[in-house]
Parts: C-alpha cells; structure tokens; sequence
C-alpha cells in the first residue's frame, strides 16, 4: 500500500489496533514508504532556517522517528545531536539510517518519553518534526515544559505547524473524519492508539508557548507548493 516498499493494508491494520508504542515498533523498517512521514522539503526549510553548519552546539529532536531531523541536524551541531523516541523499533531504524549520516557531531539516540524528558538546560534548539499529533490537548502544557527545561537560556524550540482549516475547505472534513475514527476506537480498544490531526494549530498553540514562558514568532510563506499552508514557529526561551 502507498508504495511498493511501503506495508500493506493487513500491516496497516495491525498497527492500528496495537498501542501507539508498539504500533510504531511494527511499521518500523516501512515507516518511510508511508504518506505519514513529514516530507523532506519541510524538515530541509525548518533545518535551514536554524541556521548553517557547525552555528549550533547541541540539538534535540523530540520524537525522532526514524531520524529525518537529526539527519538535517547534525550538520548544523558543533558538540553533539540527540533524538528521543518511545519506540525501540525506530530508533533502529533511525539508527541504521543515520549511520552515513553528513557532519561530525555524536549521534546520541534515547529511548524516552515526550514528556517527561531527561534533560535539563541542555540544548540549543529542541525540534519536533511530524510528531505533534501524539500530544493531547491536555498534555501540552507539560510537553511544552518538558522542551523549556530541556532548552538552555536563550534557546529555541521550533517546530511546523498549520492554521485550523474552515469547514469550506476539504482538509476541515478529512481531518475530522480521520479524528473521529480514532476517538471511537480508542473508546472501543486499549491499549489505545494516539494520533489526531488539528493539533498543535497557529495561532492557538502561541498561548501555551507564552504561559511557559516562551517569545514567540511565527513565518508563513517559507514552504513551498504543496506545503504553502505550514507555518513554521520559533519559540525562544528568554536570557534572563
């Protein structure tokens, strides 16, 4: 299904009905043959607007995946780059794929969870690329937190999001079909399965950056066709 490479609709399914965690361990070795992986104009756009090689000490990427960021990061880290995930399956993966990876920096890969990260004012930029739909609304705040205190002073959190769409427009009801398949089946099944669109949007998402503590900018205009509608937003954590 999607691609010749990518898993079947039998995989698809299993994955679906397994806990987000182990959901991920199974799709694994195929995630990169699926639509669900973040396109590689996006994460390339985000990378350069953080600035060019060797112009950041340290790096985190929360919910690495198979390693798409750290990828585009590594080059930009002059002491070392690291990507947390929950899922053992893809750090392997981003493992084996980060292994030709371009620059210098060590790789350090953290089997963890998002929001409770073990680290403290460590970090020049913390990213989260394609993975903000496994954070409830009510689990913001703390994700967020988690970010700020991983963040050195004067650090930046930044991340793609998008506006909310108007009912006229079809991603409004494709998204809230797609929300309200998985509502029902987190009703019906446990372990559940975490994933919901509408998530994260502009310009909700700047209250709780704010509350935390966060100065907060946001650019349209920097992707282009067919991601014109993400909005990349900067989150720096103050000096003082």
């Amino acid at each position: 299904m999607f691609h010749p490479q990518g898993p079947s609709f039998v995989e698809l399914m299993r994955q679906a009905l397994a806990s987000t965690e182990h959901g991920y361990d199974l799709i694994a070795p195929k995630f990169d043959y699926t639509p669900f992986r973040t396109p590689a104009p996006v994460v390339t756009a985000l990378a350069q607007v953080i600035g060019g090689p060797g112009s950041v000490g340290a790096a985190l990427d929360v919910c690495c995946g198979t390693g798409a960021a750290l990828r585009q990061l590594r080059p930009l880290c002059r002491d070392r780059v690291v990507g947390v995930d929950f899922s053992r399956g893809m750090l392997d993966e981003a493992r084996r794929q980060l292994a030709d990876a371009p620059g210098g920096a060590p790789v350090e890969l953290v089997r963890g969870d998002a929001l409770d990260l073990p680290f403290a004012a460590e970090f020049d930029v913390v990213t989260c690329v394609g993975a903000l739909g496994h954070v409830q609304p009510g689990d913001e705040d703390r994700f967020i937190a988690g970010i700020a205190r991983a963040l050195r002073p004067g650090g930046r959190f930044v991340f793609a999001t998008t506006r909310a769409p108007a009912p006229t427009e079809p991603w409004f009801w494709m998204a809230h079909g797609f929300n309200a398949v998985m509502r029902v089946r987190n009703a019906l099944l446990k372990p559940q399965f975490i994933m919901y669109y509408l998530t994260f949007m502009w310009p909700d998402i700047r209250e709780t950056l704010v509350r935390a503590g966060f100065e907060v900018t946001a650019e349209r205009d920097l992707f282009a066709k067919p991601y014109q509608r993400a909005i990349l937003v900067r989150a720096r954590k103050p000096r003082g």
